[in-house]
């Protein structure tokens, strides 16, 4: 099957250019691909299914390919990205984030909190929430004279590739195609967002002093994290044997991880993948890494309890967590996880709400 692409007639910009892949030998992680042009195919989506399920058990990791955008149109993003990041500070600050509160829609500045004594985090943010009345803001206007490009992109990532892969889902666990759609809705509130992000190079020393490790292994806080593919090796994921691997940065694929709210929803059945960040090779220690990611959360309402499957029921993860979310919506876990990340390192194992926990890893 044809891999379908929009087409667009945006604004010109300046072009993206690529960095060369690290010719070091890294220890890569092996992880499962989906085609997601194979999804309308008669029978397409049960295979993939069967892929799914395979991979989403034990590591909670895998690649989509085949998602209907163009490398140009991705690569568009990255140099809007670049972009947004050149502005001046005193312009960027104008839209800054209200981050203590739990918000994270505009703009975090890099150095805001301590990862060790007199070291800070090295990661510049831009979110751009959904495209619904309910998060009208100001931005800058660079982004506002490629609105209607960005529109276009996260709407087609919602639409076209976490609307498959929420299907995808839902047949894994026989339940109803159209089951998480129904909790993921683009015209209702949940904090979704486009992101663009920015880790900015740090000095030899610095690395030393935090043993490589630029974020700590941590899960994200919705249900999926998009990645769209950039060749700097920094990615790794934590297998269930508790090792770090490195995600390799394939050509053509976006990164796909699930996130807490999906694994809350499963009962621990769906992975909440654990993953860092750390110093890149040599070969590329000088370049700023930048990142284009969508994040998908359910709608803010939704309670975090275990979805009825009967798969679930017959691998035993219908049973109550010992850690109950009962009462806890998806806003509600996704804004104290952002308050409690805003202004220190991560605690080893932090509270975060109604007694439940989040775990960081070296």
């Amino acid at each position: 099957m044809a891999r379908e692409v929009w087409t667009t007639n945006f604004k010109p910009i300046p072009k993206w250019t690529h960095i060369q892949e690290t010719s070091h030998d890294l220890d890569w992680a092996d992880l499962v691909t989906l085609d997601l042009g194979t999804f309308d195919d008669p029978g397409g989506k049960e295979k993939l299914a069967v892929q799914l399920s395979d991979a989403v058990n034990k590591i909670g990791f895998f690649y989509v390919t085949n998602f209907g955008l163009s490398q140009e149109q991705v690569d568009r993003q990255f140099s809007l990205c670049k972009q947004v990041f050149e502005l001046s500070t005193e312009e960027k600050m104008k839209y800054r984030a209200d981050l203590e509160n739990g918000g994270y829609n505009g703009y975090k500045p890099f150095g805001i909190r301590d990862i060790k004594p007199g070291i800070k985090d090295n990661t510049e943010i831009y979110n751009v929430p959904k495209f619904i009345p309910d998060y009208d803001r100001e931005h800058p206007q660079l982004i506002k004279d490629h609105w209607d490009e960005i529109e276009h992109f996260a709407r087609h990532i919602h639409s076209q590739i976490v609307g498959k892969l929420l299907v995808l889902f839902a047949i894994v666990l026989e339940l109803t195609e159209d089951y998480f759609l129904k909790n993921h809705r683009y015209d209702k509130k949940s904090d979704d967002h486009l992101r663009w992000m920015k880790y900015h190079k740090r000095t030899p020393e610095q690395n030393d002093a935090l043993d490589n490790v630029w974020v700590k292994g941590h899960t994200d806080f919705g249900s999926l994290t998009l990645l769209f593919r950039q060749p700097v090796a920094a990615l790794q994921v934590r297998t269930p044997e508790g090792k770090w691997k490195y995600v390799k940065p394939y050509d053509g694929s976006i990164t796909v991880n699930i996130a807490d709210a999906l694994q809350f929803l499963t009962n621990g059945f769906l992975k909440s993948s654990i993953h860092r960040v750390v110093a890149p090779p040599p070969d590329q220690a000088n370049i700023d890494r930048h990142g284009v990611l969508y994040f998908v959360r359910p709608e803010d309402d939704l309670e975090l309890l275990p979805v009825k499957s009967a798969v679930l029921q017959k691998l035993g993860y219908d049973r109550s967590l010992d850690q109950s979310t009962v009462g806890l919506t998806a806003g509600e876990w996704v804004k104290a996880r952002v308050a409690k990340n805003v202004s220190r390192a991560a605690a080893d194992d932090e509270s975060i709400a109604k007694g439940l926990k989040a775990k960081y890893y070296d």
